[in-house]
């Protein structure tokens, strides 16, 4: 493997002639650089980032937990996360902790050896908080959206109470009056914000929130379709129904099709992420948008300015939801 004496000998320069070409720290002649770049072609040549991580005490390398990177709101958010960094010169070290905080702890350890400038995190553990990250006190961390608001770190946050009164609002200027609630699992932020909205808009409104018709689904599929299956099961069904993520909603929509349900004629669906599956169920599904590519751009840039200024004051960052209406939401039948 070459190095890069082998290039300054190839191009009859110094050492840190090369050094100034690659890193661009000092003028070179037009002529100087040409034969620096012939010769790091000729080679194949690579600078070594471990090299350059020591003496700048900086690898460019970011770390980034989530929970799941197979959930598509996860998926779609890490891909913002990774165009950012590609657009920054940065590498990305991406960990799933599938919510066990023992593995969230382990992937910490992993990406503190690597020596990574900070961490974007994105879990979905209820109980995740200062203790979680003692051992890691000196690594820059940003929340992005999903994580716990009581931890010191800077965070952005979905505005899931908004979002759910969005969602619940709409399907009340739809004239239904009868709105049940998909949720995901209690004590998580983001299931509990925007099962707050939906009960603050009922209310708002003057509608009463039946216990019965509130179900928790785990934001998954097959918890959305079981939910959905146990609202069918209760002696008396809303018209409409909310969940608290798209998952659950496409769920959702699978046991009512199955129930020989029409959608929505015998009962409204509107979801939560505006997945990119969205759009492509059938019926095509009303959702509560959450600007995913931005999302993933904010998380970087906020860590980033959180590596340059250590000891600045944490930040939080509200996204701004907005609702995508589709085949899944319509006026109440009379």
């Amino acid at each position: 493997m070459a190095t890069i004496k082998d290039v300054a000998r190839l191009a009859g320069v110094s050492t840190s002639t090369v050094s100034h070409v690659l890193n661009k720290t000092r003028f070179v002649s037009p002529e100087i650089t040409d034969k620096v770049q012939q010769a790091i072609n000729e080679l194949n040549y690579t600078p070594s980032a471990l090299a350059r991580s020591l003496k700048v005490n900086q690898t460019r390398t970011l770390g980034m937990l989530v929970s799941s990177s197979s959930n598509p709101f996860f998926a779609e958010v890490v891909q913002g996360v990774e165009q950012r960094c590609y657009e920054l010169g940065y590498s990305l070290v991406l960990c799933n902790t599938g919510g066990d905080r023992a593995r969230l702890g382990a992937s910490l350890d992993m990406l503190q050896q690597k020596r990574v400038d900070g961490v974007i995190v994105m879990c979905t553990q209820a109980k995740l908080n200062d203790g979680a990250f003692a051992r890691h006190a000196g690594l820059p961390l940003v929340l992005a959206d999903w994580g716990p608001v009581d931890l010191d770190a800077d965070l952005i946050t979905d505005s899931g109470q908004q979002g759910g009164r969005l969602a619940t609002d709409h399907l009340i200027s739809l004239g239904h009056r009868h709105i049940g609630c998909i949720t995901g699992p209690a004590g998580q932020r983001a299931s509990d914000e925007r099962q707050a909205g939906f009960e603050a808009a009922m209310a708002d409104a003057g509608l009463a929130v039946r216990s019965e018709w509130i179900v928790e689904g785990g934001f998954e599929l097959a918890g959305g379709k079981a939910a959905m299956a146990r609202l069918l099961a209760r002696p008396e069904q809303p018209s409409a129904v909310f969940a608290c993520n798209d998952m659950m909603a496409a769920g959702a929509l699978r046991a009512l099709a199955d129930a020989g349900l029409k959608v929505p004629r015998n009962m409204a669906v509107v979801g939560y992420d505006n997945i990119e599956l969205a759009r492509y169920l059938v019926p095509a599904l009303t959702s509560i948008e959450q600007p995913k590519a931005k999302l993933g751009a904010l998380a970087v840039d906020t860590l980033l300015a959180r590596i340059q200024d250590p000891q600045g004051p944490r930040r939080l960052l509200p996204l701004e939801p907005s609702l995508v209406v589709r085949e899944s939401s319509a006026p109440l039948a009379i």
